[in-house]
């Protein structure tokens, strides 16, 4: 069942109760995200960014509260509903999750075919679209052991963008990756954001948000609290 959001709203999530299995990890959670927006999701380990990304992707249940996601109603979605949910999300992970055995282009195409992609050409073109917008439109052929950290997170961002997704979920996308490197996925993501799609980034390199400002949302002592950085808060405490 979908449902309709207020104005450009992409993600409306209100007094929510956010599960990790039996262990509640954020209460209260109320998050509006606007299209296209960029965001950051910051907190400790274990203070909830994963649970929540999981639940705005319904990949765990959401049971209280109220949450509209692309139109698609958190409480009521039905499961098969659910992969039409997850046609409007794109997701980013931290450790790329490739097919090692396949070229990029191979890596993409599996995708595509998976979700009901059937013509070839369609297929190609759709390919060569999103590699061109990751920086990586000459790479179609290599495999992903040929390719550095930086490039593989590009594919994993280009993949994330094959079904041409309203919102982009990326966990920790830079955690594996050098300082530059990791300017460059941000940069990219930004960039992305531009087009209409929110963005939201979760992740504790601080460093980033500083180079990099955007809206800040911090999971903290089991809540969802916007923040306003300092350039005198260490990276520890978020």
């Amino acid at each position: 069942m979908q449902e309709v959001l207020p104005l450009d709203v992409i993600i409306d999530l209100k007094d929510c109760l956010i599960w990790q299995h039996d262990h509640l990890v954020l209460s209260n959670v109320s998050l509006s995200v606007r299209k296209g927006e960029f965001m950051y999701l910051v907190g400790r380990v274990g203070s909830g960014k994963t649970s929540l990304i999981k639940t705005i992707n319904a990949q765990i249940p959401l049971k209280e509260g109220t949450g509209v996601v692309a139109g698609f109603n958190l409480l009521k979605l039905r499961t098969k509903d659910v992969p039409m949910l997850r046609r409007k999300l794109g997701i980013v992970f931290q450790d790329f999750q490739l097919l090692i055995d396949r070229s990029v282009h191979d890596n993409l195409e599996f995708v595509l075919k998976s979700t009901g992609w059937k013509n070839k050409n369609e297929i190609n073109a759709r390919i060569g679209d999103v590699l061109e917008k990751v920086g990586l439109g000459l790479k179609g052929y290599k495999m992903p052991h040929q390719l550095s950290g930086g490039e593989q997170q590009r594919v994993v961002i280009g993949r994330a963008l094959l079904n041409d997704p309203d919102i982009i979920l990326a966990d920790e996308p830079t955690g594996n990756l050098d300082p530059e490197t990791s300017e460059g996925i941000i940069k990219l993501l930004i960039d992305i954001s531009k087009t209409g799609r929110a963005v939201v980034v979760a992740t504790h390199n601080y460093t980033l948000l500083k180079k990099f400002p955007a809206r800040t949302v911090k999971c903290e002592n089991e809540r969802l609290n916007e923040v306003k950085l300092d350039e005198e808060i260490e990276l520890e405490k978020l």
